[in-house]
Order: C-alpha cells, then structure tokens, then sequence
C-alpha cells in the first residue's frame, strides 16, 4: 500500500509539473486549431501520441506490462459520451487533466470546474443518469472468431456463457495485421506535420517538442507502474480516478493508485508554478465560476458515458489502438470544436456584420 501511494503520487507530480510548465491542455490544443490557427499544443499532443504507442506497445511486447488495458467498443455511449465531453471542455476552461493540474496554479475556476466534474462523474455512474448510462452502453463490438460483431447485452451474455473467444476491436486486428504495421504507418505519417514550421521557445517553461516528449514519457512509466503497483496496467487517466479519489475522501474507501495519481497533479504543478512565480489564487467573477461548473458537470456526464476523458482516451487509450478510443477521441474534438464555434467564432462573425 505505501508503495502504491507513493508511486502514484510521484507519478501524479510529474505529470502536474510537465503539463503546468509545458502550459499542456488538450482543451486548448484542439480549440487552438480551428479558433486561431494555432497547431503548437496539438503538435505536443501528437508527439506525446506517437512516443506513448510507441513505448506502451514495447512494454507489453518485451512482458514488462501483461497486457494493456484496451477499452470496449461502445459506439453509441463513445460517440455521445465523447461529443459532450468534448463540449463541457470549452465551457469548463479545461480538459480533464487541464483542471487538475490549474488547481495548482491556484485558478478557482479550476478548483470549482473539478467539484463539477465530480459531481457529473457521480451522477451519471451511479445517480438519476446511471440509467441513461447503461442505455447507451448496451450495444457493443467485438472481434470474434467468425469476424466482426455488433451485440446487445443479452447476446453478449450468452456468448460469454458458451466460452466463445471475444477481443475489444483495435486499428490492426480488425484488418488482422501485425500492430506494429499500424504504429510504424502513424509515425510516418505524422512526422512531416510536425517538423513543418520550426520551434518557438516559450519565455518561461517548455516548448512543444519537449512537453510532447516528457508528456509521452511520463504516460510510459504510468503504465508500467500501475502494471507493477497499482493492480494492472492502466496508464494516465483522470475520470475513473476521479471517482475514487473522492470515494477514499468521502467514504473511506482505500485509496487506488490511479487516485494517488490525480492527487499528486496538482501537488506537481503547484511545485512548478511556485518555481516559475506564476502561483497565485485567481477568482474570477460569479458568471464565469457558474460557467466553469456547468462545464466541469458536463464534463462528467460526459466522461463516464463514454468511457473516459481526454488523457483516458486521447492518450493512454488511443496507445493501444482501441478503436473505443479512437473514435471516443475524435468525437471529442469535435464536441469541442462545435462549441468553440458557438462560443466564440460565431459571436465574432455576428460582431463582424
């Protein structure tokens, strides 16, 4: 137990400190693209990307992680839950690590979007939304040895009642090639957007090339310390941790490894902020707290429909080539990307005529 606190909760620091120092919100890397044409924190996102497949996929080849924790394809609840996920990014000012890591720097905003998010994640698992939850997850894809298919939750129960061999679909084995193919094609493709444009050095913290790197690499040791402390491996991620975070607060219940984790963010960025003088409570006005609270609310809602936020799968999910992740990811960005457009672009076009 001391072991599975502590790793966690280094972990949890190094991550808060390289995402407060590398200014790393994924919210604001996909925002970024479309409002301002700004590719800068998404080129971080897709480095952190390449570099976290990379090694998490070698982990699990060498046998230093069993297996990676590939997520289930819910189509209906990753679509939905990750659009609006995706939405309650932008009105909340933060993705689900961005949040955590904010509350170091000493935003309130910060500190009211996570009670949010905590509130939504609660509801939505196990209060009046549970059963809109459990709805949208009762389709499901899987690969079976006749081939791809679509179940319903009875169908599900009754192959896995007759013993029949079901794997969670991923971007090689639903064309049954080898997944390194799949990751040497990515890379590949990737890199040439990447190395277009140069590198500006920040003033103060670090620029996109090393917050990618030390993003993938600390997601790497997150998965290998979770396989090692924390009962199987399961990377970074920020909504089920969430849950037991405030589940060992306020029930008693002990503490997980993934909980230390979320823990130790903000206790990292707080060490960096303080580094770089940038620590100082920030509360904004009562209109902008009750925005960023239906945000963090939204958030929740919609991290626990889909199975995951923006690290859970934006990151650590899509390394292992789920598609749950994949599409989960996507229809993130577009959530954001819808509500950029409403809360911002849209209002300038209006201004404009």
């Amino acid at each position: 137990m001391v072991m599975t606190i502590l790793s966690g909760l280094i972990i949890g620091m190094a991550v808060g400190w390289i995402f407060q120092r590398g200014r790393y919100c994924m919210n604001t890397a996909f925002r970024d693209t479309i409002f301002i044409n700004d590719y800068t924190l998404f080129k971080a996102y897709l480095l952190a990307l390449i570099i976290t497949t990379i090694g998490a996929n070698f982990l699990e080849s060498i046998g230093q992680i069993e297996e990676l924790r590939r997520q289930a394809f819910f189509p209906i609840a990753n679509i939905v839950g990750g659009y609006i996920f995706g939405l309650g990014i932008v009105l909340a000012g933060g993705c689900g690590s961005g949040i955590w890591y904010k509350m170091g720097e000493g935003q309130v905003n910060a500190m009211v979007s996570v009670l949010g998010f905590m509130i939504g994640i609660f509801t939505t698992a196990k209060g009046f939304l549970s059963p809109v939850n459990n709805l949208l997850s009762k389709i499901s894809v899987w690969v079976t040895p006749d081939g791809i298919r679509v179940l319903n939750e009875s169908q599900l129960n009754k192959l896995w009642d007759q013993g029949v061999d079901l794997t969670v679909p991923t971007l090689y084995n639903i064309f049954g090639i080898n997944k390194w193919i799949v990751i040497a094609a990515f890379t590949v493709i990737v890199i040439p957007f990447l190395i277009k444009g140069g590198v500006q050095k920040p003033q103060k913290g670090y620029s996109w090339p090393l917050t990618g790197v030390l993003t993938g690499l600390v997601i790497i040791a997150a998965w290998w310390a979770s396989e090692i402390w924390g009962g199987g491996a399961r990377g970074v991620s920020y909504t089920g941790p969430t849950k037991e975070l405030f589940s060992s607060i306020m029930l008693s219940k002990k503490p997980t490894w993934s909980a230390m984790l979320v823990l130790g963010t903000p206790i990292g960025a707080l060490l960096s902020a303080w580094g770089l003088k940038e620590f100082k409570l920030k509360a904004p006005g009562a209109e902008e707290l009750l925005r960023v609270f239906v945000g963090g609310l939204i958030m929740g809602v919609g991290a626990t429909i889909g199975g995951g936020c923006n690290v859970g799968h934006g990151l650590t999910g899509f390394s292992t080539l789920a598609l749950s992740s994949i599409v989960a990811t996507i229809f993130i960005i577009l959530g954001n990307w819808t509500m950029v457009y409403f809360l911002f672009i849209k209002p300038m076009q209006d201004l404009d005529i």
